[in-house]
């Protein structure tokens, strides 16, 4: 059903939608959904980070220890 709407079906329910909000509404609500989708960014790319800096403290040095007073 989604399928077939169409460049002249999206602009119909764009003008609609336009027509019964209103361009402030519609300029205030995209404008939190921006400000949303930096947040959601700025958390994915912290944890990361976090993870990135858990995996580091995690490691371990394997390099064998050489001992002196065996010769």
């Amino acid at each position: 059903m989604l399928n077939n709407i169409g460049l002249p079906g999206l602009l119909l329910i764009a003008v609609v939608v336009l027509v019964l909000f209103g361009r402030g509404k519609i300029s205030s609500l995209m404008g939190e959904v921006g400000k949303g989708i930096t947040a959601f960014k700025k958390g994915v790319d912290d944890s990361k980070k976090e993870i990135e800096d858990e995996t580091v403290e995690a490691a371990v040095d394997v390099t064998p220890v050489e001992e002196k007073d065996k010769a």
